[in-house]
C-alpha cells in the first residue's frame, strides 16, 4: 500500500493542490496528515475540507490547528502566526473549528508499524521540536514502532537508529536534506529491517529549510521504502492572497525563499 504523509499545509490551496495532483499520478492508496492543516496563509476553509475529503489512515493535531480550534490566550506564539490565527478563526464555522480540536495528538499503527505525531512524543501538547540527534535520541525512547512521522519545525530530517544493529546510535541520512533547482525532485530511502526511522517530511505549505517547493512524503510499504518529494507550485498566487486578506506581508515574503 501507499501512503502520502502530509504536514504543515498552513492554509496552502496552491501548495496543497499541487501536491494531490502528484498524488493521482503516483496512485496513493491512503493519507497520513501530521498536523497543521491551518495557520499562516489564505485558504484555511478550503484546505480543512479538502484534508477531510482523503481517504485518511492517521491524522494528528498541531498546534495551529488546536488555537484555531479553540479560544485560548496564543502563548508562545509571535506576532505574524498570532494575527493569522486571530484571521484563521473567523474563516472557519464552528464544526471546522470543533474538527480540528479534538483530532489526536498522537496515534499509533502497531500493523503498519507507523507512529504519527506532530511535536515530539515524550510531550506531545509541549509542542517541542526535534532538530538534532539530541532531541532524536529522547524521541526514540518513546518510540515503540519502527517509523515515526513528525513534522512542526517544517525542516525536513530523517533520523536513523541502530543500524547495522550498533547500539544507541543515531545518524542523520543527509541525502533526505538535498535542495536543488529542480521543478521537482525525490530521494528514496530503503527501510532497513534493523533499523528504526524518525522521519521529518518538511511543509506543504510554509517550508523553512531554504527550499521553497512544497515538501511530503510517500511511504511504499510493500517495497519498503520511503521516498521525500518536492514540487513547485505557485507561490505568486498564494503571496497575493495572503496580501489581498490583509495577512503580514512578511507571510507571504517568506514564501519565496523557504525561511
Amino acid at each position: 500500500m501507499k501512503f502520502a504523509i502530509i504536514s504543515d499545509i498552513h492554509s496552502n490551496l496552491e501548495a496543497l493542490e499541487k501536491v494531490l495532483d502528484y498524488c493521482k499520478t503516483e496512485k496513493i492508496d491512503k493519507f497520513i496528515c501530521v498536523g497543521d492543516i491551518v495557520g499562516y496563509n489564505a485558504d484555511p476553509s478550503k484546505c480543512l475540507e479538502i484534508v477531510k475529503s482523503l481517504d485518511i489512515k492517521k491524522i494528528v493535531r498541531g498546534n495551529h490547528d488546536e488555537y484555531a480550534g479553540i479560544e485560548s490566550e496564543l502563548a508562545g506564539f509571535n506576532p505574524y502566526a498570532k494575527d493569522a490565527i486571530l484571521w484563521t478563526r473567523k474563516q472557519l464555522d464552528s464544526t471546522q473549528r470543533d474538527w480540528l480540536a479534538n483530532n489526536k495528538l498522537k496515534e499509533v499503527d502497531f500493523k503498519r508499524n507507523i507512529t504519527v505525531v506532530h511535536a515530539t512524543l515524550d510531550s506531545p501538547s509541549s509542542w517541542g521540536y526535534i532538530f538534532d540527534n539530541h532531541h532524536a535520541i529522547d524521541n526514540f525512547s518513546y518510540q515503540y514502532t519502527k517509523l515515526c512521522f513528525c513534522g512542526h519545525s517544517h525542516v525536513p530530517v530523517l533520523f536513523e537508529k541502530n543500524h547495522g544493529k550498533i547500539e544507541n546510535t543515531v545518524r542523520v541520512i543527509p541525502e533526505w536534506e538535498e535542495i536543488n533547482n529542480e521543478a521537482s525532485f525525490e530521494i528514496k530511502v530503503d527501510i532497513d529491517n534493523t533499523s528504526r526511522y524518525l522521519v521529518n517530511i518538511g511543509s506543504i505549505g510554509q517550508p523553512r529549510n531554504g527550499d521553497p517547493r512544497a515538501s511530503f512524503v510517500v511511504l511504499d510499504d510493500y517495497k519498503r521504502e520511503i521516498k521525500r518529494v518536492t514540487l513547485r507550485y505557485d507561490i505568486e498566487k498564494a503571496q497575493e492572497k495572503i496580501i489581498k486578506e490583509g495577512l503580514p506581508i512578511f507571510l507571504a515574503k517568506r514564501l519565496a525563499n523557504g525561511f
